[in-house]
C-alpha cells in the first residue's frame, strides 16, 4: 500500500458539479479535489452574512437602534437637569414663606418623574446594547458554520501526494461518508504484513523481509521490518507488521496481494528436507536394509516449505516420499 494512505470521504450529500483531478496527479495539501452542488448551503451562508452585517451594524457607532435611545437618554437628561433646578429653587423659595405649596408639590413631581425617565432612558439604552451584542455573537456564530457547511461542499486533499483513486464522476450522486478518492505518497510503499499470534514474538525491527506478489510473478523483493503493532486482530488471530522496500526498485501498484518470508535467523551448511516429506511426530519413512521403517527426527528450523534436520537420518539416507492424497 502506499505510504500515508488515506481515503477521502465526503461530508455532505449532494450531486459532483467539479471532478478537478484524476487518478495518478500529484496534488498538494488542501487542494481541490471535487466540489459539491451548493446551492442550499450558499443561500444559507448568504442569508448568514446579512444577518451578521446587520447585527455589526446596529452595535456601531452609525446605529440608528442605538442613536435614538442615546436621544431619547440625552432628553431625559435635559428634562431632569431642568425640572430639578426648578424644584431646588421652588424649594428654596418656600423655605423664605415665598410662593405656593402646590407648585412646590407639582415641581417636585416632575422632578421625580424626570429623574425615573433618566433612569428608565439609561437602563433602556444599556439593555439594548446587551441584547445587541449577543446577537451579533449568534449571527457571527451562525455566519461561521454556515460558512463550514459550504467549505463541506468543497473536497479537498488532507495531505500532498499521488491520487490513486476517484471513485466518483461529474453528475454523480454523493452520500455522506461516501469514500470519494484515495491518496497517498507517491514514492513510498508500505508492506502490510500479517503476522500468526505464535509468531509475532520472533518479529524484530530491522529483521530482512523477501517478498513476491500476485502481479510480479516469480521476481524477489527486498524489504525491512519497520514497526509492529500491538493489538491482535481477533478475526484471523494475526498481528500486523509493516515493511519497507530497501531500495527504489518497488512494487509500482498498490493493494495487490504479497507472501512473504521474514529473515528471523540465518544457518549454513545444513541438512533439509521439503516440509511435506514429514509424517506425524517429526518422523519420515525411510528404506534401510531393503525393508521400509520410520525414522524419528530431531528437527531445527522451520521455513514454510523446509525443515532443518538435526538428527536421525543424513544425506544418504533413502527417505520414502509420502503418496500425495
Amino acid at each position: 500500500m502506499a505510504d500515508s494512505e488515506y481515503t477521502v470521504y465526503a461530508l455532505n450529500p449532494g450531486t459532483v458539479i467539479k471532478k478537478l483531478v484524476k487518478e495518478g496527479d500529484k496534488v498538494s495539501k488542501d487542494e481541490v479535489l471535487y466540489v459539491i452542488n451548493n446551492t442550499a448551503p450558499a443561500a444559507r451562508l448568504e442569508a448568514a452574512d446579512v444577518s451578521y452585517t446587520t447585527a455589526r451594524q446596529n452595535l456601531s457607532a452609525n446605529s440608528r437602534i442605538l442613536g435614538d435611545l442615546k436621544l431619547s437618554m440625552q432628553n431625559a437628561n435635559i428634562k431632569f437637569s431642568n425640572d430639578s433646578l426648578q424644584y431646588q429653587r421652588l424649594k428654596a423659595l418656600w423655605v423664605d414663606n415665598i410662593g405656593t405649596k402646590s407648585s412646590l408639590d407639582n415641581a417636585e413631581m416632575l422632578y421625580r418623574t424626570a429623574l425615573n425617565d433618566k433612569q428608565s432612558a439609561k437602563e433602556k439604552y444599556y439593555s439594548t446594547v446587551n441584547d445587541l451584542t449577543v446577537s451579533l455573537k449568534n449571527a457571527h456564530s451562525q455566519l461561521a458554520t454556515a460558512q463550514s457547511d459550504l467549505k463541506n461542499y468543497i473536497i479537498r486533499a488532507e495531505n500532498a501526494g499521488t491520487v490513486y483513486q476517484m471513485m466518483k464522476e461529474k453528475g454523480e450522486s454523493v452520500r455522506a461518508n461516501d469514500p470519494v478518492a484515495l491518496v497517498g505518497k507517491s514514492a513510498d510503499r508500505i508492506i502490510r504484513l500479517s503476522v500468526d499470534q505464535q509468531d509475532i514474538d520472533k518479529i524484530k525491527k530491522g529483521q530482512q523481509v523477501l517478498m513476491k506478489t500476485d502481479i510480479s510473478g516469480d521476481k524477489i523483493y527486498q524489504a525491512l521490518v519497520i514497526r509492529t503493532f500491538p493489538v491482535m486482530n481477533e478475526s484471523d488471530q494475526t498481528f500486523r507488521v509493516d515493511a519497507a522496500f530497501v531500495n527504489a526498485d518497488s512494487q509500482p501498484y498498490i493493494h495487490s496481494s504479497v507472501e512473504a518470508n521474514i529473515i528471523i535467523q540465518r544457518k549454513q551448511q545444513c541438512l533439509v528436507i521439503p516440509g511435506k516429506f514429514l509424517l506425524a511426530g517429526d518422523s519420515v519413512r525411510i528404506k534401510q536394509g531393503g525393508h521400509v521403517k520410520i525414522a524419528s527426527l530431531k528437527i531445527g528450523i522451520h521455513t514454510i516449505d523446509d525443515v532443518e534436520i538435526l538428527g536421525g537420518i543424513d544425506e544418504r539416507t533413502d527417505i520414502i516420499v509420502p503418496t500425495q492424497k
